[in-house]
């Protein structure tokens, strides 16, 4: 084929230039379409379709790859080597001890394979909702018409287009009718682009997005119908290319990340160097410094991290799941969860799904047939993107006795053209043919929009000349109507003679008929849903290209502050600072365009909001791009799903709210983790760092070392199912480095105070009292079996000290019997210290270099950890008083 060597963005322009019949040829396409030999091959050759970042989808493959290659499994690979060198190959028959090979390799596997198992079960849990609200195109295939997922397109593939439909790759049209696309996601340009299928006489002048036979993937079908060959897929379209900074922009989840990873690597770099010289130095085995200043590397570091911020997110979604939302991208747990702005589209959300049709008028406000027979033809003809006006206009075909009549006007009436609606013109006309009459055309839209284009009014049957500079007279009729939260349109039109096709220009010199007024009443459910989402510290902004009376109607009876209120042609009169100070202010903003409602959420980020835009219409896309987290509906169009990072089941603010308490819950346990682990480990890291001035031998083996972190990793993979307190989840939670490094700083050394404690006791007391004398009175032998005994001694309570602690660090209750972990954490925990406690008196204690200890060092132990346990409550109570937070 001619296609495969050239670049997808060079093809795109190749067949710009090319007749339909040459891209047939070139791609051996049949009008039937591709056939299954062919699909497999530009599979193969040009890629899948996808570049969603919304769910985790990866093959079993690349799984495996990320449980079994990161940082933590490297340095255990590593340390794995030189354990075989040093303690296999270098050593005389009889001194071969494999062990410590065998127990680093099996750690490798046990927390790759933990983090593998946990993945796929997050993977099936995420399958299953996202079937739910999976989208899909209509496909020819082997002669066929086909619905399949959009994921599974292929270049080649024949695709039809509908209104209300995302473009799902980048497509050569071959049919085209009446077709209007957006592109605002590619060029933030909020415009409506008409696509045909005539080949460009040249591409060198034209920029990319503006090729007029070209849909380009994420364009937006506004109306019309169209029909197109496959040329680019996946991340080879123009809107793949730039959608990994897009991602990158939009969510603070890596972000995040980055800032947690951050901090550790300026621990380690600072603390690693120090224990590799001072254990050097000290003990002049400097192979075996080396060993375990590598293994505090991998102690400073929560291992597991990966692997819980996983299953708490996975958790989280699918607790969302249950509360009617799913989570298509599963980052977006944490914006979700820190969203303290809230922007919503007025329609839908806060008033009911249906809109009513109230009134039909002629210009003085009196009930009049004609203007509603031109509303229904223009509404009945209009192929746009369906939506609730159009609807209930159309619904008067069913009114008692009248339904023969719009039976009839829409056989007798045929649609010759039409110009679907955008935000610049903010109307819609539709050309008509009327039977042994002039041909029509006949416009509906916002009043001071069609007004604009009038030079007429009409009154029963009389047509006068009005001044369109004067608009006192359509406002004394209009406004009463918006006060009262009705929406208005106007009803316009204009005989012409024979004309076929209709241009921006045939809209001008119209006749004013009348209104048609609907009512969109407020729903039940949104005044308390408003004042829940209050209580959670979340600010709902609402942003709406509707009147600003009907605006201002509608948030009065909700409760909403509307005192200060923003149409989108005062917010351009601002200068850009007093705009970013404005979006601060203003809780309503009204007469909005696409592209005014997204530089307004762009701006509150920029202030420093996590912020979230629910939306449903082919409007909001832009918005819902530019947000930290995307939600929409599963009634809304296509396009709005496809766009969205989580969708909701119902559209209410209720469910909303439900949503955020479990993401915010989600949020939390996954904080806990990260920072009582990485305060632990830290404090760990510091006792050693402390001992191995001091201490003639190390005060910890590497392998205990990496096995300590791994145990109580694997006892923390219960927190994604722990209880979260209610002050934790009532306001928004962000993770930040420098609030980890506080913790970390504060708490850890903390723990250092009872580790000395316990090294003085093991060195001076309890070893020397098993052992008959002191470490430097010893021989060899002894003191080998005395560094085992300390091993032991600090292995227990370091465990015991860094479980018990996690309950008390979890909650900022200073009493854990105020706020008791759940009884998974409980009961894992629990059985894990008591298991890990038995281990050193079983042979296999001798494996891990652990001997059995007296009963009486226990007292010693739960004096230590009372201690320990008093000295970090009132820490706590000091740390919450000083800060005003814990987690």
């Amino acid at each position: 084929m001619g296609t495969i060597h050239i670049s997808p963005h060079e093809r795109l322009k190749k067949y710009a230039l090319k007749d339909i019949d040459e891209l047939y040829n070139d791609f051996h396409i049949k009008e039937g379409g591709l056939t299954q030999e062919q699909i497999e091959q530009m599979r193969k050759q040009h890629g899948s379709n996808h570049v969603s970042y919304s769910l985790q989808v990866h093959s079993f493959f690349q799984r495996i790859k990320r449980a079994f290659i990161n940082p933590f499994s490297v340095i255990l690979f590593v340390l794995a080597i030189v354990s075989f060198i040093t303690d296999v190959c270098l050593k005389s028959n009889s001194g071969r001890n494999g062990t410590s090979v065998v127990i680093i390799l099996s750690m490798l596997i046990i927390s790759g394979m933990v983090r593998l198992i946990q993945e796929r079960k997050a993977g099936h849990a995420a399958d299953t909702l996202i079937q739910q609200i999976k989208t899909t195109v209509s496909v020819y295939r082997q002669g066929q018409q086909l619905e399949i997922s959009s994921e599974e397109l292929v270049v080649g593939d024949t695709v039809s287009l509908s209104a209300g439909e995302r473009v799902p790759a980048d497509l050569r049209l071959i049919e085209a009718q009446d077709l209007f696309v957006s592109q605002a996601l590619l060029t933030g340009e909020s415009n409506v682009l008409e696509k045909n299928t005539n080949r460009l006489a040249s591409a060198t002048q034209i920029p990319l997005d503006r090729f007029s036979n070209i849909a380009f993937m994420g364009s937006s079908v506004i109306s019309g119908e169209g029909k197109g060959i496959v040329l680019a897929v996946g991340g080879s379209t123009v809107y793949g290319g730039y959608l990994s900074e897009l991602q990158r922009n939009k969510h603070s989840f890596d972000t995040g990340a980055n800032s947690i990873a951050w901090v550790l690597i300026r621990f380690m770099v600072a603390l690693v160097p120090v224990v590799f010289v001072v254990s050097g130095i000290t003990k002049g085995d400097w192979l075996t410094s080396f060993l375990f200043s590598l293994s505090v590397a991998v102690g400073l570091t929560p291992e597991l991290l990966p692997m819980v911020i996983n299953a708490c997110l996975a958790k989280g979604s699918s607790a969302m799941g249950e509360k009617q939302t799913i989570v298509k991208n599963i980052n977006a747990m944490q914006s979700f969860g820190s969203m303290d702005v809230l922007c919503v589209d007025k329609t839908g959300t806060l008033t009911g799904d249906e809109v009513i049709l109230e009134y039909y008028l002629d210009i003085l406000g009196e009930e009049s047939r004609e203007v509603l027979d031109c509303a229904y033809l223009n509404s009945f003809y209009h192929t746009g993107v369906a939506n609730h006006l159009d609807q209930a206009i159309l619904k008067c075909s069913s009114m008692p006795g009248r339904e023969n009549h719009f039976f009839s006007l829409g056989e007798t009436i045929q649609k010759l053209d039409e110009l679907p609606f955008d935000y610049e013109r903010k109307c819609v006309s539709v050309l008509l043919s009327v039977p042994e009459k002039e041909n029509y055309i006949i416009t509906k839209g916002d009043v001071d929009s069609v007004y604009s284009r009038c030079q007429y009014v009409q009154h029963k049957g009389q047509t006068l000349k009005i001044d369109t500079a004067d608009s006192g007279g359509i406002h004394a009729i209009v406004d009463e109507m918006t006060e009262d939260g009705m929406k208005v349109l106007a009803v316009a039109y204009k005989p012409v003679s024979s004309q076929s096709r209709l241009q921006m220009e045939d809209e001008a010199e119209l006749i004013l008929l009348g209104y048609v007024v609907f009512f969109d009443a407020p729903k039940s459910s949104a005044a308390s849903a408003l004042q829940k989402l209050e209580q959670l510290h979340v600010q709902v902004k609402v942003l709406t290209g509707d009147q600003k009376s009907v605006t201002l109607s509608i948030c009065r009876r909700l409760g909403i502050e509307t005192e200060h209120i923003l149409t989108g042609e005062e917010m351009e009169e601002l200068s850009e600072d007093e705009q970013l100070l404005a979006v601060e202010k203003t809780t309503v903003f009204s007469q909005l365009s696409p592209g005014q409602k997204s530089q307004i959420i762009r701006m509150l980020r920029e202030n420093g909001h996590a912020v979230g835009f629910l939306g449903d219409g082919m409007n909001d896309l832009a918005a819902m791009t530019a947000a930290d987290v995307g939600i929409s509906v599963d009634t809304a169009t296509q396009a709005a799903k496809e766009s969205a990072d989580v969708i909701l089941l119902k559209k209410d603010l209720n469910v909303l709210e439900q949503g955020i308490l479990e993401g915010r819950k989600a949020f939390a346990n996954m904080l806990k983790y990260i920072r009582i682990t990485a305060s632990s480990n830290f404090g760990n890291i510091f006792s050693i760092v402390l001992a191995s001035a001091f201490l003639p031998f190390l005060p910890m083996t590497a392998l205990q070392l990496l096995l300590l972190n791994l145990l109580y990793d694997i006892l923390c993979m219960t927190l994604p199912w722990d209880r979260v307190d209610a002050d934790v989840y009532e306001k928004p939670s962000e993770w930040s480095g420098k609030t980890l490094g506080r913790f970390m700083r504060f708490f850890g050394p903390l723990s250092s105070l009872f580790d000395l404690a316990t090294f003085a006791f093991l060195y001076f007391i309890l070893c020397p009292a098993l052992l008959g004398d002191n470490f430097t009175e010893l021989s060899s032998a002894m003191q080998s079996q005395f560094a085992i005994l300390f091993h032991t001694g600090w292995f227990l309570e370091s465990m015991w000290t860094q479980v018990l602690i996690l309950h008390l660090l979890r909650t900022k209750q200073l009493s854990i019997l105020r706020s008791r972990a759940s009884g998974v954490v409980w009961l894992v925990t629990s059985a894990g210290l008591l298991i890990l406690t038995a281990i050193v008196y079983t042979p296999a204690a001798h494996l891990l270099g652990l001997a059995p200890l007296p009963l009486w060092y226990f007292g010693f132990l739960a004096v230590t950890i009372l201690a320990y346990m008093l000295l970090v409550t009132a820490a706590k109570r000091w740390y919450i008083q000083k800060y005003h937070t814990l987690l």
